[in-house]
């Protein structure tokens, strides 16, 4: 069991889907937080400086390149409901699970009412020898450090 104080490695994770292991990817670049900052003053107030107010929070989108489905279909179904209209079933809970080096889970981030914006199949070329790739763009209304 490795040491408490060791870090994680960073190439060892998984996307899991209403808490099932769906995919691992060779790239997962977890998303940016922000807090809109509004500047603020009253007529009234001595003092020439502006309050800082807190406004809206906003998340960029979760990129996974470099994918292998577990379950083959997964994601491509995943993407259909929002192709199909049905967003308010495609919205999910999901996380990208980071594993140690004996593949427990180290560290886990999740994702609020997650839904795919976009998904690229794989490329085929019968003369390469490549793993054939999946790549998806994730929209969510917040995430979480939860482990």
């Amino acid at each position: 069991m490795p040491d408490a104080g060791t870090p994680l490695r960073n190439n060892r994770f998984m996307l899991e889907i209403d808490g099932v292991e769906r995919a691992g990817f060779s790239t997962a670049n977890l998303p940016s937080s922000s807090t809109e900052v509004i500047e603020y003053r009253e007529g009234n107030e001595k003092r020439p400086t502006v309050r800082k107010l807190t406004g809206l929070n906003s998340y960029e989108n979760l990129t996974l390149e470099g994918g292998t489905a577990r379950d083959a279909m997964a994601l491509y179904e995943w993407r259909k409901q929002v192709e199909d209209g049905k967003i308010d079933a495609a919205r999910t809970t999901i996380a990208v699970v980071l594993h140690d080096e004996e593949g427990s889970p180290g560290a886990r981030w999740e994702f609020r009412k997650a839904w795919p914006t976009s998904y690229d199949a794989p490329d085929l070329d019968a003369t390469g020898n490549e793993v054939a790739i999946e790549s998806i763009e994730i929209a969510h209304e917040g995430v979480e450090r939860v482990q």
